[in-house]
């Protein structure tokens, strides 16, 4: 366990920001480098997650550090060389900047930089700042706040007011852009399923877009939802895999190919022991491996589907 620098009487949070701040300073953690996350100073210094995310968020204020999507938290390009310990007197109450906007802004940067595994009423009202039972004056729990997020993060693309007339074009504009956004927030595909859907407007919004697309060639409604559902299900299904990939990586410190070059013990075996002769065959015949590509898994999957569909929905309104 790490013994923090600082004065011995300074709380647990501001001694880890000390020697945080004198790794950065003695230039072992240079611009761009990892700091630890909010689990592993929880591990390293033996103190809670709400103070560990304590101490990042005082880290953060100084300038010192700076949250990245997908990357966590990393040495600021510039920093300054003191510390600001204490809000100037003139500063404003951040209790009284408090909203529900900025505590939803706050819990999507989280999620986006360290997964939603990492977010916490606590850690929310930490980054902002605040008292930790602040936020519950604007949402009444976790559950609650993380609706909001999906809502807020399904609602940063709208479609135009004049949707093509072409039912295909809407359809791959309602799929692309789902998928851009579980891109930009992959924790979105955790959340809900299709037996269990998540229920928030601004999912909606691209729900209706589809089903409008399919609408008024023929369908009965059943094959139009099921279509829906259909086409929904191949977005979200894939995009599982980015928050899955991401928690994956954290957890082993390997990236996809590392991990990949660790098994191939197995995958030759596998191979070797004669049983999949199929198998065999489409792997050997692969020069550098296969290269696993949602995006473009997502782009072949969605033409196929389409293809699939316009003999159907073609078909359907010539009988009609």
């Amino acid at each position: 366990m790490t013994k923090p620098t600082g004065t011995a009487g300074d709380p647990p949070y501001l001694r880890i920001v000390a020697t945080i701040r004198r790794r950065i300073a003695e230039g072992e953690l240079a611009p761009g480098d990892r700091v630890p996350s909010t689990r592993q100073i929880a591990g390293e210094w033996g103190v809670a997650l709400a103070t560990a995310t304590k101490a990042l968020t005082t880290l953060r204020l100084e300038g010192l550090v700076e949250s990245r999507p997908r990357v966590g938290t990393v040495v600021a390009g510039t920093a300054p060389a003191a510390p600001t310990r204490k809000r100037p007197p003139s500063a404003p109450d951040p209790e009284q900047e408090l909203s529900l906007a900025r505590i939803v802004r706050t819990a999507i940067e989280i999620a986006d930089a360290e997964g939603l595994s990492a977010l916490s009423m606590r850690g929310v009202a930490a980054r902002l700042g605040v008292a930790a039972m602040s936020t519950y004056r604007y949402v009444a729990s976790k559950e609650d706040l993380v609706l909001h997020m999906a809502d807020a993060a399904f609602g940063e693309e709208t479609y135009p007011a004049n949707a093509p007339e072409d039912w295909r074009t809407r359809v791959e504009m309602g799929a692309r852009t789902l998928w851009s956004l579980y891109r930009k927030h992959p924790w979105l595909a955790q959340l809900g399923s299709l037996t269990r859907p998540l229920l928030v407007p601004n999912l909606m919004v691209h729900g209706e877009w589809v089903l409008g697309a399919l609408d008024g060639h023929g369908l009965d409604p059943t094959r139009v939802f099921d279509i829906h559902v259909l086409l929904y299900s191949h977005v979200q299904g894939l995009a599982a895999h980015l928050e899955m990939e991401a928690h994956a990586e954290a957890a082993t410190g390997q990236s996809e190919d590392q991990w990949m070059d660790s098994r191939a013990p197995a995958l030759q075996e596998l191979v070797e022991s004669g049983r999949f002769p199929t198998f065999t065959k489409v792997v050997g015949a692969f020069e550098d491996g296969y290269d696993l590509r949602l995006d473009a898994l997502f782009e072949f999957g969605l033409k196929a589907l389409l293809d699939g569909l316009t003999s159907l929905i073609e078909g359907q309104e010539v009988a009609a």
